[in-house]
């Protein structure tokens, strides 16, 4: 049997994909003449009003180039005198950053067991010992992540209920949100939805992701409660998180947010992490797990598979590693993802593994 042509969209992560046009489009619009460096733009003053409208409040919303920067930004505002950081094991800031908020802020992070990636209220209450002890970091920023690492979503009262928690210690609680937009599909789809588990569960800050939902590049931080951004602008300049032409990014999170695209662009990759999950779910070679809540599976291969048979198939169409001890690996879906890449790379699973 001849090898079949690999998918033209892949599936190893949403960051792959390529720029949404109605994006590309806006690029190009705001690409003529001169206009004022470092956000004094009318680009980027149209941008703040949409995400002011966006929360239904004043927020202050800052540009910046990608979300590890995002995530340093929000914490290293919101951080007091030895803070730390309280997250999931899983978190991307504690995983995934290099770590970054460690050696920029100088800040512990006090990473948390977290089943599926979530965390509990019990969990952050639990650090209250170390509240007024010299001898330990103090519990300052608690972050989670919507949607989790791990594809999982918080519900609305969840999120309430550990924001309630972090307040009650005294902390902040930041919100990861690089696929904020697959979470609110997934929820129901509507402004009202995100303004459901961000601000009026007690969310402060939000990092506000684009690049994974048909952006080319940037991310914002937006602060929900606008007092925390007094002197942000200075940490966004120290961090290297202010770039001089901040309009690029402006105009991309404009074209986003106009008729909810980014709402729209993030259900089409739900539905098709949805369809790919069915398309393999019977396939002898893995364990595909349940339905997944946004656009994210996590097979894990079945011991009999040949790991020359996974890394064939890897070549073929890229995917990454998830966990390589237990064999789980991670696909994911875009905005960009069609039908016909789902058929393809069924049949491409089917070549490989039989």
């Amino acid at each position: 049997m001849s090898v079949p042509t690999a998918p033209v969209h892949r599936f190893a992560s949403d960051n792959n994909a390529g720029v949404h046009p109605a994006v590309m489009d806006a690029l190009a619009a705001c690409n003529h003449g001169h206009a004022t460096a470092y956000g004094d733009d009318p680009w980027t003053a149209t941008a703040e009003r949409d995400f002011d409208e966006l929360f239904d409040r004043d927020v202050a919303t800052l540009m910046v180039w990608n979300g590890t920067g995002a995530n340093v930004l929000a914490l290293g505002t919101a951080l007091s005198p030895a803070g730390a950081v309280v997250c999931s094991d899983c978190a991307h800031i504690n995983v995934d950053e290099t770590g970054a908020p460690e050696r920029l802020l100088g800040s512990k992070l006090i990473d948390v067991p977290a089943r599926d990636g979530k965390l509990s209220p019990d969990q952050v209450l639990a650090l209250r010992h170390n509240l007024g002890v010299v001898h330990h970091v103090q519990p300052s920023v608690l972050s989670i992540t919507q949607s989790t690492e791990w594809g999982t979503l918080y519900s609305p009262s969840e999120i309430t209920a550990l924001c309630d928690a972090a307040h009650e210690l005294g902390m902040r609680v930041h919100l990861d949100g690089a696929r904020i937009a697959n979470a609110t599909a997934a929820l129901g789809g509507t402004r009202e939805v995100l303004r459901s588990f961000t601000v009026d569960a007690g969310v402060d800050i939000v990092s506000f992701g684009g690049t994974k939902n048909g952006m080319m590049y940037g991310e914002a931080v937006v602060f929900l409660d606008p007092d925390l951004a007094r002197t942000a602008g200075y940490t966004r300049k120290q961090f290297t998180q202010l770039p001089s032409k901040v309009r690029y990014i402006s105009a991309q999170f404009s074209a986003l947010l106009a008729d909810d695209l980014w709402i729209e662009n993030a259900r089409h990759a739900n539905v098709m992490a949805r369809r790919l999950h069915d398309s393999v779910r019977v396939h002898h070679a893995f364990d595909v797990g349940g339905e997944p809540a946004v656009n994210s599976l996590f097979p894990t291969f079945s011991p009999a598979v040949a790991p020359e048979s996974i890394e064939s198939l890897r070549e073929w169409s890229f995917f990454y590693d998830w966990d390589a001890h237990h064999r789980q690996v991670r696909w994911m879906t875009a905005w960009d993802t069609t039908v016909d890449d789902i058929d393809t790379f069924r049949a491409g699973v089917d070549h490989f593994l039989g």
